[in-house]
């Protein structure tokens, strides 16, 4: 009775406040009509704050069926009574807005009655400097807005907020030890380093709230790892434990995601015990499929290889012209930053475009050229911006009404992320246009936007038990005092990522850390840390306060403290390599990522020539010349790699249009396919792919959830007996495992092997004169040693050595600044060559364990390929082989590893009529003459 009397009082002063807002101004609706489903959730926050938000957000109430949008009718409540609470949805849908609002009204109120203790009393961390600069919305103007009412009721406030991360002049941030904010905004890295600095970390013991923004976008690589650790540093540091509220996009699975952002507890047992931990508790607010969502698949032609590619250019850029003019704002997405120069440029040669209507943002222009753009898209002013993925997250776009995806963007996660920029107005339908420019990704672009309707999101894997992360914040425990060895690896343990982390790996980090290898220090590599028993008072290491004989971790050297704040963090550095022929002549430079996809041997265009790869050293990359046709497509380093989750939906597709073509043939295709949102042009050129290559090479010759296929082309004319394996797990996955059968076809033939990876499949190459069984390699791999083999074909790999040397950087085995001078990424890398050999004699030496973990797990799907494999073993899935004189319709992009960011080159369509022709012929069809004329 109770309840249902709140309830009705609650209504009646919401109900109150919108007739006062209705008397002076007109409101879309009638007050006293609207149902009102949260008034609950209003009546919860103090008369200030509500009548702030109710004025603020009138206009949205019958949109909204009340007050909040969906995810803030749940986080507020949760947020009010200080628990824990992961917050999913869409972009837009005001999550972040929620989590603020819930903090200032406390914030506003503990103030009110008693004044607020000086310190930082709740931490925003976003990934990006953008998202911290870009608050106006979700900080700032409640801040402004809420003190007005407050000042209204005669209530004066002094809560501030500021920005603090690497671009902060010094001046500021003295301004902030010297008068803290009490909301501050900061990176993962700046946090890092506050929780060292002396005097500001001081403040940080007040902090009652952490939002954690975009989590989904952190969790996934290893900032999200520094990050977890840092928030249980913070949380050793705090009079009380901090309420978590962490801000995701869709993403999968909320509970891990969850369990990532609040960390553990200890729950029984001692300290330092390594049982007795549970989850912290957190409340998911899942409210991912609030938003309406409008999207479509469009291909220019039905016929993809036939159609010049002329006029498949010609139409996709007017479709694209005529998309901008029936919309407010239009934000294209590319795969590549070039793609994203390429779209811009072309717009402007063709149509009526130019710097005062259109832009483009990607993460190698300036920072002017870019605020520029991000202003324009924040005012309306540009009508297109094309970008890569630079603004998949970030500035508020409150005029953006359309997003264009040309290409894949390789998973269900990153599609609905960037499509859900557009309609950002609550109750706005997000509307998002896909094209598909060749027929490889027909397929993938149809199954995503059909998991997208179902609700399927790809997974995230948050990198587990990172030596390096640890290496840093390790030390930085130890840099701030001395403490017991038990309650550091406590620390660790408690953040999610190294809820694993035992006993073996944890003194595997400190002899690391403490140099205890003999000749390291020979290698001017110095102990970072000391960790020995507390002595009696005549011993080295004697501390008050800690028992005798208690295991204690101190800092070593006179520049700890400087070498930590100025080395820590994750992201890379990277440089670019000068190519030179082999007599010398330089021929242009290569970002050095780029190198990762290559192997001596391997084909690339570079100015125009056809290079073949021998070798590198240090920052210099040597080639020859040659006429055979690339193996690795430029864009191979910008892209992202598809992922495991999606790529098991794609095989499930294909496995449903199997069953549709063999009980009615392509009609029954064409039908079901018509039920999934695809223009005409998609339905009939993906119909006719499958169609033709049933007819070419059988059911059997495609891949599906229980069939890998191995395809055999005898190419005479080269003089090369190719291989297209047809596994459509995602590049990581397939770049793990040609590299596991191209080892195997090397011992075998004792001859090169040259491998081309893509995200259905790989390719493998010998000479025609070299039998191998490539199937049988399949069905021989071992689930048991797989790991352990693919480590060895990684052994004196350029990958290898590359991230050694990340790895050695992050670790802090190689400073990128001391004393003053700071180590370009090419000094680097050399320096870690040097050090390679040594630490690959050193047993469980940390820095080379984590290069080989972060390269087995995080960069070759290890996992994903031992299921694959131990799914061969047990007979679940077959290996299929056959043979052909062309490759078949479905190998065509192995083939010719096609380029499809936008406008192929005319030599590979040269080459894909070549192949459609023999298909033709063999399958008894003429091939079209001309222009394909059945399109739309």
């Amino acid at each position: 009775m109770s309840g249902s009397t709140a309830g009705t009082s609650a209504e009646r002063a919401a109900r109150a406040l919108l007739k006062e807002i209705a008397a002076e101004r007109e409101l879309p609706f009638d007050p006293a009509a609207v149902p009102i489903a949260d008034a609950d959730v209003l009546q919860g926050l103090s008369p200030a704050v509500r009548r702030w938000w109710v004025e603020r957000f009138a206009p949205h109430i019958a949109e909204n069926g009340g007050f909040f949008t969906p995810p803030q009718r749940e986080a507020i409540p949760h947020v009010k009574a200080g628990r824990n609470c992961l917050v999913a949805s869409p972009t837009g849908s005001g999550k972040t807005l929620a989590a603020f609002t819930a903090v200032l009204d406390d914030l506003f109120l503990r103030e009110r009655d008693g004044g607020l203790a000086e310190g930082v009393h709740c931490l925003y961390v976003s990934p990006l400097k953008s998202l911290a600069n870009d608050i106006e919305r979700n900080l700032a103007a409640p801040l402004s807005g809420i003190a007005e009412e407050l000042a209204a009721d005669g209530q004066e406030t002094t809560v501030r907020q500021a920005i603090r991360h690497g671009d902060t002049s010094s001046a500021e941030r003295q301004a902030m030890v010297e008068i803290p904010p009490h909301v501050l905004n900061t990176t993962p890295e700046t946090l890092a380093i506050l929780l060292n600095a002396p005097k500001f970390s001081e403040h940080l013991r007040t902090v009652r709230y952490v939002v954690v923004d975009e989590i989904h976008a952190l969790a996934a690589g290893k900032r999200g790892t520094h990050l977890a650790v840092s928030l249980e540093r913070l949380e050793d540091l705090t009079e009380e434990s901090p309420t978590r509220i962490g801000c995701s996009a869709t993403v999968e699975p909320l509970p891990e995601i969850a369990s990532f952002l609040v960390g553990r507890e200890r729950v029984s047992g001692e300290v330092g015990d390594p049982d007795g931990f549970a989850a912290r508790p957190c409340e998911l607010v899942d409210t991912r499929f609030v938003r309406e969502f409008d999207l479509e698949l469009r291909t220019p032609a039905a016929d993809l290889i036939h159609t010049p590619r002329s006029v498949i250019t010609d139409r996709f850029y007017d479709a694209l012209d005529g998309l901008i003019d029936d919309h407010e704002n239009t934000l294209v997405f590319t795969n590549s930053r070039s793609g994203a120069e390429r779209v811009l440029r072309d717009l402007r040669e063709r149509y009526d475009y130019d710097e005062s209507n259109s832009g483009c943002h990607h993460g190698s222009l300036s920072q002017a050229q870019r605020l520029r753009v991000e202003e324009g898209l924040k005012d309306g002013s540009l009508d297109v911006v094309t970008t890569s993925k630079s603004l998949e997250l970030g500035i508020d776009m409150p005029h953006l009404d359309l997003v264009v995806q040309v290409g894949s963007p390789k998973s269900v996660a990153a599609l609905l992320q960037r499509v859900g920029r557009a309609g950002h107005s609550p109750g706005e339908t997000v509307e998002g246009r896909i094209f598909a420019l060749d027929r490889d990704e027909l397929t993938e672009c149809a199954t995503m936007l059909a998991c997208a309707e179902e609700g399927f999101i790809d997974r995230v894997f948050p990198p587990m038990g990172a030596y390096d992360v640890a290496a840093q914040h390790v030390y930085g425990m130890a840099i701030r005092d001395v403490r017991p060895d038990r309650e550091v690896r406590e620390t660790l343990r408690r953040a999610y990522p190294y809820r694993a982390f035992g006993s073996e790996a944890y003194d595997t980090l400190m002899r690391y850390l403490t140099a205890a290898y003999e000749g390291l220090e020979s290698k001017h590599v110095y102990p970072k840390v000391w960790r020995d028993e507390n002595d009696p008072p005549d011993g080295a290491h004697h501390h008050e306060g800690f028992p005798v004989g208690e295991t204690l971790v101190g800092k070593r050297g006179r520049l700890a403290r400087v070498i930590y704040m100025t080395n820590i963090g994750t992201i890379p550095d990277s440089f670019t390599c000068d190519v030179f022929t082999r007599n010398d002549e330089w021929v242009g430079t290569l970002d050095e990522t780029y190198l990762d996809t290559i192997e001596p041997g391997d084909v690339f265009a570079l100015g125009g020539e056809r290079l073949a790869f021998r070798y590198r050293r240090g920052s210099k990359v040597y080639v020859d010349r040659t006429d055979e046709r690339p193996n690795v497509p430029s864009w191979y380093a910008e892209r992202l790699p598809l992922s495991f989750d999606l790529g098991r939906e794609v095989l499930a597709f294909r496995d449903e249009l199997l069953r549709r073509a063999d009980a009615g043939g392509p009609p029954a295709v064409r039908a079901w396919l018509r039920d999934l949102p695809l223009d005409g042009n998609a339905v009939r050129a993906l119909s006719r792919i499958y169609d033709e290559q049933i007819r070419y090479a059988g059911t059997e010759s495609v891949s599906t959830p229980d069939r890998i296929v191995v395809e055999e082309e005898l190419d005479r004319a080269a003089y090369k007996r190719r291989f297209y394996v047809h596994t459509y797990y995602g590049r990581r996955f397939n770049d793990g495992l040609s590299r596991l059968v191209a080892a195997a076809c090397a011992e075998r033939t004792n001859a090169n092997v040259a491998v081309a990876v893509a995200d259905d499949g790989f390719s493998i190459a010998l000479p025609l004169n070299r039998k191998v069984d490539v199937a049988a390699i399949l069905r021989e791999l071992d689930p048991e040693t797989v790991r352990a083999d693919l480590r060895e074909a990684l052994a004196d790999t350029d990958l290898l050595k590359r991230y050694f040397r990340i790895n050695a950087g992050r670790s802090l085995m190689i400073l990128k600044r001391y004393k003053g001078y700071e180590k370009s990424a090419a000094e680097q890398q050399v320096s870690a060559e040097m050090l390679l050999s040594f630490a690959e004699g050193l047993d469980d030496f940390a820095v080379m364990e984590e290069t080989y973990r972060e390269l087995l797990e995080d960069r070759l799907d290890i996992a994903g390929i031992r299921s694959v494999i131990e799914s061969v073993a047990a007979g679940e899935t077959t290996v299929v082989e056959y043979t052909v004189d062309s490759p078949s319709p479905l190998s065509f992009g192995l083939a010719t590893l096609v380029d499809s960011d936008v406008v192929l080159a005319d030599d590979q369509s040269a080459v894909l009529r070549e192949f459609h022709a023999r298909v033709s012929e063999e399958i008894g069809e003429e091939p079209p003459a001309g222009t394909a004329v059945e399109d739309e």
